[in-house]
């Protein structure tokens, strides 16, 4: 007999999934070109369950469902609210961008969408290792199917193979790495591997040997180096509006897996796997700003800039626990949650400008395409400007307090290996700034290639201009969201 507890854990995805099949199925009666009514449904049904995200958020209960095989705490509930509301805006800067190339001649981008967003909740609130696999194929499957939706374009069609072989390879390592834990620790629930890694009466090398599985896996699908050359391929072939769906709302869930594997479930061994993280961080840092100079597509050089992100978001995660002492790592964890937050939300404003001047047919994916964007657009060169600042961790942008948050969490670590990688990061944040501003010179300082003014939708226009107001706002009032994430850190360290 199921619980009453367990439906209201499941109550948003249930929902989610309910209306995912509707919508898929009141499509088929659209004849609109602009899928207008499937549009509308997919906005509200998304708004509706970030609301009672927000809910279940504030709320700041923790409750488990099905034989604890799933878990409702305050980190999961707003990582799915903020989730959902990323789902919202890549659809709204999606929607011309798709129109103008006829990607909206069925409603697969908005039931795909549905139904990867469905995969990130699973995998954001599952606290079994089999229901975090089923949530991360969903939403792999998901991206595979949406990274080829331009079937006639062979860019697309070539991006989405070489996404979904070294995709099952990504699962492959980690559903290896899974099955070793479980021979270890005989149980597949997160919370008694934690209790049974902690009893100490478990083969430490058997343990370490998945663990090694386990992060390459979480490292193929955050994109860290090594495992990061599927990212550029899949960012520049993918249409741009796909490639927001993949650089967005997924990094969030993927933030929250790490969470659950390593944090909840592999806290005792944590000297091992921050050595990982640590080597991966510094590859990802040095490889990600390098690299990214050298290009000259726009999607290819943020690809490689969020493969550096990823590096920081890595530093914050190793920074958590010093010496076998856990009581600074809710402050660690908390700093990578809110760089993940506010990376995503830098990222959607980003896309969201570059589909702009794309939405005639032309795909502006070079960062000669903005040049002059100033006396073209004035608003929408000062958007991309406050993008790239926030990324390049200028102050007073929300960039910069998300990269000090990290430092400070390094430094707070105390030991010299950490002000190390503080001291290496901020190098590479230097050289990271030369290719974010080069856009902004090109935008300010050349000579336009096009004397035609930019022009969006209300809808696109009302929701970017938000997007950057709140990079700028966050930026200077930041204290609300890094207390959101500490409390919702601190709550799921508790349990």
């Amino acid at each position: 007999m199921i619980d009453q507890a367990s439906w209201i854990v499941i109550f948003p995805e249930a929902l989610l999934l309910v209306m995912a099949c509707v919508i898929a199925i009141v499509d088929l009666g659209v004849k609109s070109p602009l899928r207008t009514l499937t549009y509308v449904l997919s906005v509200l049904s998304l708004l509706c369950i970030a609301a009672i995200e927000a809910f279940f958020g504030a709320s700041g209960f923790t409750l488990y469902g099905f034989s604890n095989m799933v878990v409702s705490d305050s980190m999961s509930a707003w990582l799915k609210c903020f989730a959902s509301l990323a789902v919202i805006v890549s659809l709204v800067y999606a929607r011309p961008y798709a129109l103008s190339r006829d990607m909206l001649r069925g409603g697969e981008l908005f039931t795909l969408s549905l139904f990867g967003l469905l995969g990130m909740f699973v995998m954001i609130s599952g606290n079994n290792l089999l229901v975090i696999y089923l949530g991360l194929e969903l939403l792999t499957l998901s991206s595979y199917a949406l990274v080829a939706l331009r079937r006639d374009k062979a860019q697309a069609t070539e991006a989405a193979m070489k996404y979904f072989v070294l995709g099952a390879m990504a699962s492959g390592f980690l559903l290896y790495g899974m099955s070793m834990l479980y021979g270890a620790t005989g149980t597949l629930d997160i919370t008694m591997i934690h209790q049974a890694i902690a009893a100490g009466h478990i083969q430490h090398q058997v343990l370490v040997f998945g663990l090694v599985f386990i992060v390459a896996g979480l490292a193929f699908k955050l994109g860290a180096v090594p495992f990061h050359m599927w990212v550029p391929d899949v960012y520049q072939g993918a249409p741009t509006g796909v490639t927001l769906m993949i650089a967005g709302a997924p990094k969030l869930a993927a933030f929250a897996m790490v969470i659950r594997l390593l944090v909840e479930g592999l806290l005792p061994l944590a000297l091992d796997w921050q050595q990982m993280l640590m080597v991966l961080s510094i590859a990802s840092l040095f490889i990600g700003n390098f690299a990214a100079i050298a290009q000259t597509n726009i999607k290819r050089m943020l690809a490689y800039s969020t493969i550096s992100q990823i590096g920081f978001i890595l530093l914050g995660l190793l920074s958590g626990v010093v010496d076998g002492d856990a009581v600074a790592a809710a402050n660690a964890y908390s700093s990578a949650m809110f760089y993940v937050i506010t990376y995503v939300l830098t990222t959607l404003a980003t896309f969201g400008i570059i589909m702009l001047l794309s939405a005639e047919g032309f795909e502006s994916e070079e960062i000669a395409d903005f040049a002059g964007l100033n006396q073209r657009s004035p608003l929408y060169a000062g958007v991309m400007a406050l993008c790239m600042f926030s990324l390049a961790g200028i102050p007073p942008m929300v960039g910069f307090f998300a990269k000090l948050s990290v430092l400070q969490a390094l430094v707070l670590a105390g030991g010299s290996v950490h002000i190390g990688l503080a001291v290496f990061a901020v190098l590479m944040s230097l050289v990271g700034a030369f290719y974010y501003l080069r856009v902004v010179k090109v935008m300010y300082f050349d000579a336009p290639i096009s004397i035609t003014t930019v022009r969006a939708p209300h809808d696109v226009r009302i929701v970017l201009s938000l997007n950057a107001l709140l990079l700028l706002l966050l930026g200077l009032l930041p204290g609300g969201l890094m207390t959101l994430c500490a409390e919702s850190i601190l709550q799921m360290m508790g349990t």
